[in-house]
């Protein structure tokens, strides 16, 4: 199937915006690799050291120099239910690695914070600063220059994209992404929704509300709706970092199991040991970015891959931006709704198909590209196939040709909308996204006065007062990544949803962040550049109408053009997300930190360096050339 025409102009206007830093990012891969293991380049001192409390057979392996070391890089800790399977995880993985003759040793672990224990809470303030902390944290966990592949063990918000990032920074290492999967189904989405909004009105108790939230999160793996971390699993697999339909294997289960040990036996393979060398910087690129997006698009997504697949690419030296998502959504349409977008959560998703037939209608219409590395080698197409069970081996077979349930998914021949509904809206306010899969169309444009708000705490004392009783625009100031952090505002969903229920016109406009189970109130988000950065949000006074308008792409304060110029910037006293809950030791991220647009990152894009330099004994090369991933491909076809 040809490639979409609009699908072949992005990713082509990528490439070209990206080609300086992209040909600095893979001559640096390739200034990186060594001859032979990696550990090769180490002094015996240093050497010793990495395997000194290792088991006779491992440390003789280790220190023979032939068979490859794999790290294991792990975001476990048994307070977040998708994380505390990743527990038993390393032994499954140590022992799989022996079992072909490596050896795997856990190289580190990365903090894991849970957005939905922080919601509404100071700690939320943290929660995006946490991704380049993942990224850092993966970097230490690398930096020994021990390893020849890498199994990174994460699932959720942050840490996936803080995973990539930094195993993109060592991309000469090849690595394979191992997810824990999701928990079994509980109260539904909808169920607990209405649990929540009749809190929010004050018609249940604690009680009651608590009771609902534990019936719907309650036992290992990740929560089943289709937010963030369950974004995140989509993507992975669509960019081939995952064995084809690991994504939403529940804990626990013999399939899990087994899919964890082949996909640490499919590292040893794509080492430069195995035999089937593919570092992730090869895998991660231009075509497999618009994948990506295509593929969020495609299952109504998060909106906060908006910032973390832009981070993400930047890591690669791959430049992307929201025309470019907004370009990708007019043409990938709807195939799936899974709550917020839909009834069922992720158990039934894939339970219909899931993931892999995501991908396979994608391909057969022309809206990814199949000329892609992955973990399994050249070509997408041979992750579309789901995942059995022989004996205790994985086997993989081909996907029905129709969906299990035609009211979560559906092939591209007739999808449920002809759009991925993730729009860019801009005018006088700035540019920003919205996602209006889950909004009616009814809802799609809100013109109403403003109400301005500098924090979501401002805005609940309001509501609860019975002050937002009217048509209104929220407008939530002072929450960019430079002001606090870039919280989710995801607390004010059930208040806003009565508002609009009870028959208001509302909408909300804010350069923070809504929840990847963002929903049915209009929400234009990320709006850049931020107040702090100068944007023109801060111009906004109470009574200003703004039109919100999903239809037509714009975001407009209807404010006569000589007022507008005419007045000053709104300030606020952000002392108080400054200190406590540890924020004060992430005053150097606010300050450093990239728009919204630009991945809200605090890393550059890579640039070439000094060529003549080597990086250190045992490289192929003296001299760093400027690669390309033509030329890995031809070398790798070549190599004997």
């Amino acid at each position: 199937m040809a490639v979409h025409p609009i699908v072949e102009k992005v990713t082509q206007r990528i490439i070209q915006r990206s080609r300086p830093s992209r040909q600095a990012y893979l001559a640096h891969l390739d200034a990186a690799r060594v001859k032979g293991v990696q550990r090769g380049t180490l002094a015996c001192t240093n050497l010793a050291h990495g395997f000194a409390a290792f088991p006779a057979s491992d440390k003789l392996k280790l220190r023979e120099q032939k068979q490859p070391s794999v790290a294991i890089v792990s975001s476990y800790n048994d307070m977040l239910s998708a994380h505390q399977p990743f527990e038993y995880f390393p032994k499954v993985i140590k022992d799989a690695v022996r079992d072909v003759g490596a050896v795997a040793q856990f190289a580190g672990g990365v903090p894991a914070m849970c957005d939905g224990i922080t919601q509404g809470q100071p700690g939320m303030e943290l929660s995006l600063f946490s991704r380049d902390t993942i990224a850092m944290s993966t970097a230490i966990a690398l930096s020994h220059n021990m390893f020849d592949a890498s199994l990174y063990l994460g699932i959720c918000d942050k840490i996936v994209p803080g995973l990539l990032i930094g195993a993109l920074h060592f991309g000469h290492i090849p690595g394979i992404f191992v997810p824990g999967g999701p928990m079994t189904t509980g109260i539904s989405n909808k169920e607990k929704a209405a649990i929540r909004q009749r809190y929010a009105k004050g018609q249940a108790t604690r009680e009651e509300l608590l009771e609902g939230e534990s019936a719907a999160y309650h036992g290992a793996g990740t929560c089943t709706f289709y937010g963030t971390a369950n974004s995140n699993q989509m993507l992975m697999e669509m960019m081939g970092l995952h064995l084809p339909g690991a994504a939403f294997i529940t804990p626990g289960t013999p399939l899990r199991d087994a899919l964890t040990r082949a996909a640490a036996q499919r590292a040893v393979k794509i080492s430069q040991q195995g035999g089937e060398y593919m570092p992730i910087g090869h895998i991660v690129d231009e075509k497999s970015i618009v994948n990506a997006i295509a593929a969020l698009h495609a299952t109504g997504g998060s909106t906060n891959h908006t910032m973390h697949l832009i981070a993400i690419a930047r890591a690669a030296g791959i430049v992307v931006d929201w025309n470019d998502f907004d370009e990708l959504s007019k043409v990938v349409p709807l195939l799936a709704r899974v709550y917020p977008n839909g009834d069922a959560d992720v158990n039934h998703f894939q339970a219909a198909g899931g993931p892999t037939f995501v991908m396979r209608e994608l391909l057969d219409a022309g809206l990814a590209h199949d000329d892609v590395n992955t973990i399994l080698g050249r070509g997408l197409r041979a992750h579309c196939k789901e995942p059995f069970l022989d004996g205790d081996q994985v086997v993989w077979k081909d996907l029905p040709e129709q969906s299990g349930d035609e009211a979560v998914l559906r092939k591209h021949t007739n999808p449920f909308s002809p759009d991925g509904g993730l729009i860019l809206v801009q005018g006088n306010l700035g540019r920003a996204v919205m996602k209006v899969s889950a909004v009616k169309k009814e809802h799609h444009i809100v013109e109403a006065p403003a109400k301005t708000f500098d924090s979501q705490e401002d805005f609940m004392h309001a509501y609860k007062a019975g002050h937002l009783n009217t048509d209104f625009v929220a407008v939530i100031r002072f929450q960019g990544p430079r002001a606090n952090g870039m919280p989710e505002l995801h607390a004010l969903t059930p208040a806003l949803s009565n508002l609009q229920d009870a028959g208001y016109h509302v909408a909300m406009v804010t350069d923070g962040r809504m929840s990847g189970a963002s929903g049915k109130v209009p929400a234009a988000i990320h709006v850049s550049p931020e107040i702090l950065a100068g944007g023109p949000l801060g111009l906004v006074r109470d009574g200003d109408i703004i039109r919100v308008d999903a239809t037509a792409g714009t975001l407009e304060a209807l404010v006569p053009a000589d007022v507008w110029a005419s007045r000053k910037m709104a300030t606020a006293d952000l002392s108080r997300s400054h200190i406590g809950m540890g924020r004060e030791l992430f005053e150097v991220f606010r300050k450093s930190v990239t728009a919204a647009e630009e991945g809200a990152a605090h890393f550059p894009l890579p640039s070439l360096i000094d060529t003549t330099v080597p990086l250190h004994e045992g490289t192929d090369s003296g001299e760093i050339m400027p690669g390309s991933d033509e030329d890995f491909l031809f070398r790798k076809s070549t190599a004997k």
